[in-house]
This record gives C-alpha cells, sequence and structure tokens, in this order.
C-alpha cells in the first residue's frame, strides 16, 4: 500500500476527500485524511477527537501541557504496615494482589506518562511508535506486578447509596462487634490497596463502594483475572486521557511507567534497585525506583519521533521466566471486561513483542458487538491459533513483513512533530537496520545511537567513524 499523496488541509484540519486523478472515475475516490496521517481513516476512526490532530499544529490542551496523574505510592507507604496483624496477614498473603503492597513506585514522572499517552489509540489499544504499534500486554501485566492472567471478569450489580450503606456495614463492619473485626479490616484493607493501585480513579482520593461485592468471600477472591482487570482499568483511562478534551489520566500510572523502563531504556530517568540477574521472584515493578527527570513533555516527543527498533528491548522479562513463565493465553485475540467496561485486546498488533514477526494486521474488534466474552475467553485457545498461524518466529527482535511499515504510515499518525509547523507535510516511511537480539547488545546499540543522534553525526565524517562501526557491530549481535 502506497501513501504519497499530499494535500491540503481544510479549516478543520482534514484533508477533504478527492479523486485520485483528473482522469479518475468521480465514483471512486480517495479516503479522507489529515497531515502527518492518517490518509486513510478506516482504522482510527477517533482521530478527529485525539489530542495529537490538535498538537500537529501547536494547539495544546491547555497552560499545563502534561495530564494530572493519581500517583498514591506515597500514601502506600505510609497505609501499608511493616506487618499486618496475623489474622490479616493470612488472608491478604493468601490472595493474589498482597504484593501490590510494595509495588508502586513513590512519584511519578508525569511529562514521561504524558509523551506516551499521547500516542495511544483506544481503538486498536496500543501506542502508535514511528516503527509500528507497541501495547501493555496481558503478560507485561504479570511480569510487571505478579497478577494472575487466568481467571474469571467481573460483573457487578448496581450500587446505590443505600445498597453502599448496607455494603459499609454487612462488610466493614460499621456497626458491628469485635467477633469477625480482621474480616472486616482485611476487606476495608483490600478496598485501599486496590482503589490506589490498579483501580485508582481520577478522583484520586475515593474508591467505587461496589468494589466491596469482590471482597464478600474472602477465601475465593483469588478466582479473578486481577491482570486483566489491571489491563482494561488501564485501557479505559488511557483511551479517555488520549482525547483533547481529557486532562487527567486514571488507572495505575506505576504499571505504564515500568513498562516504559522495561521496553525503551534511554527514554526517561530511573533509579534500578537490583538488576534483573539478581533478582529474587519479586515483580519487576520493584526493581525500579522514581528519579525527577528534567525532560518536559514537548522535550519528549521529538525524542519519541526519533526512536528507532533499536531503541526498543522487544524481550525485557525473558531472564524473568524462571519466577513468570510465558502463559499462552496473553496471544489471546478478543475483548477483555471489567464490571461494565470492554475493550479490545489485541496482541497481533504488537507480535514483535512476543518474538513473531509483524504483519499487518486484521482490523480492530468492536467490542460493542461482542455477546460472549466470557465463553471466548475461556476458549482462547482457537484465538491463539489465529494471531500466530499468520506469522513466523521473528529472524531479528524488530522482525516485520514487507510492507507493513507502508501500510502502517498510511493509517497511522506515527510522528508527533511536524517537519515545518507551518507547513505539515507528509511524513516519510523510514527504513531501519535490523537491530541486535541480545539486551545488553540492544542496551550498547541503544546508547551509542543515541549519541550519535543528539550530535547530528554523519557516518562519512571521519571523526565518528569508530562510534559508528561499534553500532554496527552490536546491531549484529
Amino acid at each position: 500500500m502506497k501513501c504519497s499523496v499530499v494535500r491540503r488541509r481544510g479549516a478543520d484540519g482534514r484533508i477533504p476527500v478527492r479523486t485520485l486523478d483528473r482522469g479518475a472515475s468521480s465514483s471512486v475516490a480517495e479516503p479522507a485524511g489529515y497531515p502527518g496521517g492518517p490518509y486513510d481513516t478506516s482504522l482510527l476512526v477517533k482521530y478527529e477527537h485525539h489530542v495529537v490532530r490538535h498538537l500537529w499544529f501547536g494547539e495544546e490542551r491547555g497552560p499545563k501541557k502534561e495530564l494530572k496523574v493519581a500517583g498514591h505510592g506515597l500514601k502506600l507507604t505510609s497505609r501499608v504496615p511493616l506487618a499486618l496483624p496475623p489474622q490479616m496477614e493470612s488472608l491478604v498473603s493468601r490472595s493474589s494482589l498482597s504484593l501490590l503492597q510494595r509495588t508502586s513506585l513513590n512519584k511519578i514522572d508525569t511529562n514521561l506518562i504524558s509523551a506516551f499517552m499521547e500516542r495511544w489509540h483506544l481503538e486498536t489499544s496500543s501506542f502508535h511508535m514511528p516503527f509500528g504499534e507497541m501495547s501493555i500486554t496481558l503478560d507485561d501485566v504479570a511480569c510487571i506486578l505478579h497478577l494472575p492472567i487466568r481467571g474469571i471478569f467481573w460483573s457487578p450489580q448496581d450500587v446505590t447509596e443505600e445498597v453502599a450503606v448496607e455494603l459499609a456495614v454487612d462488610y466493614l463492619g460499621v456497626s458491628r462487634g469485635q467477633a469477625q473485626s480482621h474480616a472486616y479490616a482485611t476487606r476495608a484493607y483490600l478496598l485501599m490497596l486496590v482503589g490506589s493501585t490498579i483501580f485508582a480513579d481520577k478522583t484520586f482520593t475515593l474508591v467505587e463502594a461496589r468494589y466491596l461485592l469482590l471482597f464478600t468471600d474472602l477465601d475465593g477472591y483469588s478466582g479473578y483475572s486481577w491482570g486483566a482487570a489491571a489491563l482494561v482499568t488501564l485501557y479505559r483511562y488511557l483511551g479517555d486521557a488520549s482525547m483533547y478534551s481529557c486532562k487527567q489520566l486514571g488507572g495505575y500510572p506505576t504499571l505504564l511507567q515500568c513498562w516504559i523502563h522495561e521496553y525503551f531504556p534511554s527514554v526517561g530517568k530511573r533509579g534500578e534497585n537490583w538488576k534483573p540477574a539478581d533478582n529474587c521472584g519479586l515483580p519487576r515493578a520493584m526493581r525500579w525506583s522514581y528519579r525527577q527527570g528534567v525532560l518536559k513533555v514537548d522535550d519528549l516527543r521529538p525524542i519519541l519521533d526519533e526512536l528507532t527498533p533499536a531503541d526498543v528491548i522487544w524481550r525485557p522479562f525473558e531472564d524473568h521466566r524462571a519466577w513468570c513463565v510465558f502463559d499462552e493465553i496473553c496471544l489471546y485475540r478478543g475483548c477483555l471486561k471489567w464490571g461494565e467496561t470492554v475493550v479490545p485486546y489485541l496482541p497481533d498488533r504488537c507480535l514483535r513483542q512476543f518474538g513473531y514477526r509483524q504483519y499487518v494486521p486484521s482490523p480492530p474488534l468492536d467490542c460493542m458487538m461482542a455477546t460472549d466474552i466470557d465463553v471466548d475467553w475461556i476458549s482462547y485457545h482457537q484465538s491463539v491459533i489465529a494471531v500466530i498461524d499468520s506469522s513466523t518466529v521473528a529472524t531479528t527482535p524488530s522482525d516485520a513483513v514487507d510492507g507493513y511499515l507502508e501500510w502502517y504510515y498510511c493509517v497511522s499518525h506515527p510522528r508527533l512533530v511536524p517537519p515545518h509547523r507551518d507547513a505539515p507535510r507528509e511524513v516519510p516511511v523510514p527504513v531501519y537496520d535490523a537491530g541486535p537480539s541480545d539486551p545488553d547488545w540492544a542496551r550498547v546499540s541503544t546508547l551509542v545511537h543515541r549519541y550519535l543522534r543528539q550530535v547530528n553525526a554523519e557516518e562519512e565524517d571521519p571523526q565518528f567513524s569508530d562510534l559508528f562501526e561499534a553500532l554496527h557491530i552490536s546491531r549484529s549481535h
């Protein structure tokens, strides 16, 4: 697929529909498109309201360019004791949520989070990078947070104010005696824990009372797919925040920021508490600590625009498999749901993160039409086969079929900063060298490439010849 036609935008920023050429039939017209992409609007159908449409022309959401992001790490530090009372400890430790007590970053880099969020598109449940799509997958959640992926989805009932009061009385022991005080305290503690992490909302201070229904049976609540719950909630809030009118991000920002740290070693500032080789089975979120960054959102946009496949650690958790074995259900293609929220989960759009060659994926699912999500989830094998049967094992970490980038640059908006602000023009499809397959060599390649880019080095310049040779050597491993 080729998209080489350059057209002017109308007053609304949209490129008007025109015929292919003067000799073309009037009944055959090009799809309407936008400067910088998408030129074919059949994929990103909500692009008209996306923040990137405005950023391309220098229109910010407001004076503050970064989002307001809720990070409860410091609050959790004060609320999570070193040791719970024995009765509570027994109940919490048996849960699949106990590790959430220690996974949160103390602070969040709101500029880093915001820069990546601007590339999120809810139609595809993915970040649109210069070299293709990437996403936070179920496998990422499992490795970063050690939450279970397999399990059932939750379908809550509506909770009125009266029912909320009854729940508080029945399950938090608001007006009961001390006979079961440890059970009440455990439910209150777990409600606080999920409300400060995977279910954090944009109020920053409240948690929905209906989540108490998750903990009515303290022996059975571990049967839920908490990993899917975290992902659905984050996908939902990322979709909301990608719209120009939104200025806040809910969900668990630690999950997103640690994902960035794992996949993009050269982007953003971070502290490292331990090396993966020294891990003794802890969630990978605990590998990272907050370090204050100096780059603002508008500093990060061109940096992300210039990223190449060699800047990515495509499979960062291969050294974590002793503690988190890859589960094939992570390749399930379908809808995920938690409560009334339903989102598309599309691993066929980020196959390189699973070690497969990326092909041009099928159109996204319309979750509004999904009727048997629970059945599809249980019978996931069929969708997994469909995803991987169309691909092969990648020969290089960033392997993609011929024509993938040409297609992608037609249907996406892969760059946020136009070549010339006053005269937006077509973004050329890049050509990338194959990157290294070894993580250590990938890190070397990333650092060398980053430096050469910062100094605007050219390969023909003799003073940089040794560095370019080192770059080529690192990419061949």
